[in-house]
């Protein structure tokens, strides 16, 4: 069994957009999914010159092989084959949220590092299991909220210096891809667990923890997805009531391709309001006390996530990643009390029910 290693790990310099420094090898990673967000964080690490993709692991061994050979890597039906015949660093976990725990505990066992994307689980249970198996081994777990990762979002925390945010609204509202899981809301959670809880990352980080979840939806179909697949909604409006008394607004929207996108935060604090624009911009904009304010990211979310992971493997430093394990549980349990709120039409009280609403 090809040995991992959970210690830091000497960076490479050189070339491109991720550029470690002054060492020996390149980071050896494997892929675990192969499917349309997997194919995202492969063009990224292709990128690096510290980073060497080395297999790629799918059910469906074709679409192993094609995303392996765009990368130079070897493509596997399973993740215990690569762990077997690849030595590896680190894994990035791309399956759907019901297999995260079991692909985590195999990588944490043999001390490799794990980028797990969001959600972390599809259940308490099987989130709280990551948090522990991922303390337990002493390896570097980050979970894929990828906007939490931009400096932006420290340059809104210092603008707010001193003001209580009173309100915040969240938009996600663009096309996504369709994937069998997803539009299964007992495998997958939908729009709430898939698209929402990015949101519920953010506030988080930036207003405060949750008390209590509202969910509305609205049953006519937008075109965004085949009306014949799955049984989510094309829209929903969480509303979140803050432990602060601050509350917050997320907007999910499924549209047709081709159609424009918002995707962005707007925070109103004591005299001050700012608006940050997310995909594909990054940019902030606003005005506190009467002073304008103007930022732009120093690089996309997705990239800046990759880049503090692959920090905080180098360094052996589980604490640098942008979400860590224990943060996306937090995330979790909101994103499950909106679920709950959904299915009963009630206000759900964040923690009322530890183990969420049960998939199916």
């Amino acid at each position: 069994m090809p040995a991992g290693s959970s210690g830091p790990i000497s960076g490479a310099g050189g070339r491109g957009h991720g550029a470690g420094g002054g060492g020996t090898r390149p980071l050896r990673v494997g892929v675990v999914g192969a499917g349309w967000m997997a194919g995202q964080h492969v063009a990224e690490l292709q990128a690096r010159d510290d980073v060497e993709v080395r297999g790629v692991v799918d059910l469906d061994l074709d679409r192993a092989d094609g995303l392996a050979a765009s990368c130079g890597a070897t493509g596997f039906a399973s993740w215990e084959e690569m762990f077997e015949r690849s030595p590896l660093d680190a894994v990035w976990a791309c399956t759907p949220p019901s297999a995260h725990l079991e692909v985590a505990r195999a990588a944490f066992a043999r001390g490799l590092h794990v980028y797990l994307e969001k959600p972390i689980a599809r259940t308490m249970a099987d989130g709280r299991g990551v948090v522990e198996a991922a303390a337990e081994a002493g390896v570097v777990c980050a979970v894929g909220y990828q906007w939490h990762a931009l400096d932006l979002v420290a340059d809104v925390r210092e603008a707010l210096t001193g003001r209580r945010v009173g309100f915040v609204l969240g938009r996600n509202i663009g096309a996504t891809k369709v994937r069998p899981w997803f539009v299964d809301r007992a495998e997958g959670g939908g729009n709430v667990l898939e698209r929402a809880s990015h949101h519920i990352d953010l506030v988080r980080s930036l207003a405060g923890e949750v008390a209590s979840v509202q969910v509305g939806t609205s049953s006519v179909s937008l075109g965004g997805r085949p009306p014949e697949a799955g049984d989510v909604e094309d829209a929903l409006t969480v509303v979140l009531g803050l432990e602060s008394g601050a509350m917050a607004t997320i907007l999910v929207v499924w549209l047709a391709e081709g159609l424009p996108s918002s995707y962005g935060v707007d925070l109103a604090a004591d005299r001050a309001w700012l608006h940050l624009d997310l995909d594909p911009d990054f940019t902030l904009r606003g005005v506190v006390a009467g002073s304008p304010v103007r930022r732009q990211a120093s690089s996309p979310a997705l990239r800046s996530s990759i880049q503090r992971f692959v920090a905080a493997v180098r360094k052996g430093d589980p604490g640098l990643v942008a979400c860590r394990p224990d943060d996306a549980l937090r995330t979790l349990e909101v994103a499950l009390a909106a679920e709950k709120a959904l299915v009963t039409g009630m206000t759900v009280r964040v923690g009322e029910d530890r183990d969420g609403p049960r998939p199916g």
